[in-house]
């Protein structure tokens, strides 16, 4: 009887394992399906509305994924490719970051769409960009932002409990909220789009020299900031 019961709960458990795994590679599946009609479709007229497709998505029409990539892919896109080099790594975290929305989607119901998918994108390129054993200290853009962050942000130690980790977010977000708006812009490029320099100072009509010096006096005033807050020692 025991043996029985026991046998009954393995199977169980090894069903929604596999159902599952079968949900997640038949949603890629869809979700890489829709992103191909996405680029082929006659792109005229207006784009749904933001509340339109989360809609979709609390209706569980898998339209929502279409639209979104309609919307939003060029976006994404721009995001994971500022952290991401290979293009099929590229491709597999825009996936991933449909599926999340799908998962996502509801319970949750984003106040701002484009803000909400492009934390969600930027958060899987990196989590894939520090996951990947092809990263080498001192090369490329995501290299260059967290040797230029090292001096002003805490360890990830210091940080570990989320309640710190929350904190810390928020100060860092008040911060930003209160610079000037180009130098709110300027930082937001480089920490959140992470923009190379020559690109910041192309859109914002400055030098390479310009744009340096004024982030390195924000990360001096954000340094300040968790000094003063008592995240980073004085």
């Amino acid at each position: 009887m025991l043996e029985t019961s026991w046998w009954s709960l393995f199977r169980f458990h090894f069903s929604s394992i596999i159902k599952n795994c079968i949900y997640d590679v038949t949603f890629l599946i869809i979700s890489w399906l829709y992103r191909c009609k996405a680029l082929t479709k006659t792109k005229k007229g207006a784009r749904m509305k933001d509340e339109d497709i989360i809609n979709l998505y609390f209706m569980r029409d898998e339209r929502a994924i279409e639209e979104t990539d309609l919307k939003y892919g060029k976006y994404c896109k721009t995001i994971v490719k500022n952290i991401l080099q290979n293009a099929q790594d590229i491709e597999e975290c825009l996936d991933d970051t449909y599926m999340k929305m799908w998962k996502r989607i509801p319970p949750a119901k984003p106040l701002i769409l484009r803000a909400f998918i492009g934390k969600i994108a930027r958060d899987l390129a990196l989590n894939m960009f520090y996951a990947s054993k092809r990263v080498r200290r001192g090369g490329g853009v995501v290299n260059e932002i967290l040797e230029e962050l090292d001096e002003c942000i805490p360890d990830n130690n210091d940080v570990e409990h989320s309640v710190l980790r929350n904190e810390l977010s928020n100060i860092i977000r008040t911060f930003v909220n209160e610079l000037g708006q180009r130098d709110a812009y300027i930082f937001t490029s480089r920490y959140f789009y992470a923009e190379d320099i020559s690109s910041i100072a192309r859109k914002y009509g400055m030098t390479r020299h310009n744009v340096t010096v004024t982030l390195s006096r924000l990360r001096k005033k954000l340094q300040s900031r968790l000094e003063k807050e008592g995240y980073l020692a004085s």
